[in-house]
């Protein structure tokens, strides 16, 4: 049994990636994590060229993920925050899941699948939107985990005293101490749930 973990965040090292492979390790079952990060995803350009064999016909690196779809018997997804939506790298790769969802012949139908949600602010609406596509695609969903990220604010500079940073939005005297970023070993509740959910799954898959 093999589950493929999938982190859409634009970074490559970060909160998603941290939160994916930790559902993944808790499993205790072979696994393969893959960051978005860095790599050319396009949108769905609903070219309809997959809908006589569902096999997408644009050859970029979603092109090249195919097989390790099919192959997993599992899958952790996770999507960061970005203007209280899912981010364009994670959106762009579950669009792409339209090149299975014809003739009633779906090979991910029924795959079971946890989400990952990761927001500066809130990680909800990523996970949302996973929890969303996962049902429009017919996985098997287990369940969603959501923790808080880093904002680009704490990177900027600036971002203790600027007008519309959101980092100073999250303390009512404006009093923020820059080197004091959220991250997931400040979330031990975010932690513990994510490996459940990794036990979860290896339940799920192991049926």
């Amino acid at each position: 049994m093999k589950i493929l973990g999938i982190s859409g965040s634009p970074r490559k090292k970060g909160s998603t990636s941290e939160l994916v492979q930790t559902v993944l390790e808790a499993t205790g079952l072979e696994t393969e994590f893959i960051s978005l990060g860095g790599k050319k995803i396009s949108a769905c350009k609903y070219c309809l060229a997959c809908a006589k064999d569902n096999v997408c016909k644009v050859k970029d690196d979603m092109y090249k993920l195919r097989e390790k779809l099919l192959e997993a018997d599992g899958f952790v997804i996770g999507g960061c925050n970005m203007w209280s939506t899912l981010n364009g790298y994670t959106h762009n790769f579950m669009e792409r899941l339209f090149q299975f969802h014809h003739q009633g012949n779906n090979p991910l139908r029924g795959k079971p699948a946890v989400a990952i949600g990761v927001g500066g602010g809130d990680g909800n609406p990523p996970a949302q939107e996973l929890l969303n596509r996962f049902k429009m695609f017919g996985f098997n969903t287990v369940g969603s985990v959501t923790a808080q990220g880093d904002f680009a604010c704490y990177s900027c500079g600036i971002g203790n005293k600027c007008d519309i940073s959101l980092v100073c939005g999250l303390d009512e005297n404006g009093d923020v101490d820059m080197n004091c970023k959220p991250n997931l070993n400040k979330q031990p509740q975010v932690l513990k749930e994510a490996k459940q959910l990794g036990k979860l799954l290896k339940g799920a898959v192991c049926i």
